[in-house]
């Protein structure tokens, strides 16, 4: 695997592969995977990765089809697991990216992903947040963090969606359900287009409106992929009295469900918020 625009770090590739040699075999050891649409993938430019979030074992799936397909995955992780000793020098040896509430690290992260983007690796972030709250696991409301890097760096938006993997591992369960072997479909986007949103102030409105863009964009792969039709609004756990974090969303009664039912309800996981 080799980058696309500039050197990557020597200790990076072989950290990347010690872990692939590792996690690829005992993924694949419970599920079989369909890939579609690789050759959408840019290949002379870093990226931005805008996936689905319907269960914890999702960065996995996203991880095993971009370094599969020969693209370097980098999340973002919670800012304390760079103090953590033997984690914190893997996640900087494979450029993960710290991420926190307090505005003094913003720049450190930006900085290490316009290192990734340029590189070639592409930064997986979940626009939702968090593990969605839809009762039918479809794309929620969006946060505005992808849409913001995307400007600040003026990186393509891939949306890449995947079907398959909560029944494996069903959304806040706390086992796996390997039998039958499971099969995974990840389908990988166009590039969102952001283009209307170049050179304006980086506001609330204009913040909105691309992540509703981004939205729209992962909901309508998302469609095409499972076969059926998403709700006509897009859920919004404010509205429904849940809280924005935390396994137990709906109160004390918020469990998962088993698979092949209808569930009620960063680190690892690159999203932008604490689940």
């Amino acid at each position: 695997m080799t980058p696309r625009t500039s050197p990557v770090d020597a200790r990076e590739i072989w950290t990347f592969r010690g872990l692939a040699a590792v996690a690829i075999p005992a993924l694949n050891a419970l599920i079989t995977h369909r890939w579609r649409g690789a050759e959408r993938l840019p290949r002379d430019t870093g990226f931005i990765v805008v996936p689905n979030h319907v269960t914890e074992i999702d960065p996995l799936i996203v991880g095993h089809f971009l370094y599969s397909n020969r693209v370097l995955p980098h999340f973002l992780a919670k800012e304390s697991l760079f103090r953590v000793p033997v984690l914190a020098p893997i996640l900087r040896w494979v450029k993960q990216v710290p991420v926190s509430r307090g505005a003094t690290t913003a720049g450190g992260s930006l900085a290490v992903s316009r290192q990734v983007i340029d590189e070639g690796g592409a930064i997986i972030v979940y626009p939702e947040g968090t593990l969605t709250r839809d009762p039918d696991l479809w794309p929620m409301r969006g946060r505005t963090g992808a849409a913001r890097l995307a400007l600040q760096t003026g990186a393509p938006v891939v949306p890449i969606v995947h079907w398959g993997a909560q029944e494996l591992f069903p959304r806040y369960a706390k086992r796996l359900y390997p039998f039958p072997r499971k099969r995974v479909t990840v389908v990988v986007g166009a590039p969102v287009d952001l283009a209307e949103f170049d050179g304006r102030p980086l506001d609330r409105t204009v913040l909105a409106a691309a992540t509703e863009k981004i939205m729209a964009a992962i909901t309508a792969e998302l469609t095409t992929l499972r076969g059926e039709q998403p709700p006509a609004v897009r859920w919004n756990p404010d509205q429904h009295g849940q809280s924005a974090t935390g396994r137990h969303f709906d109160g004390a009664t918020g469990t998962a469900p088993h698979p092949g039912t209808a569930p009620d309800g960063d680190v690892a996981g690159g999203r932008e918020d604490d689940r």
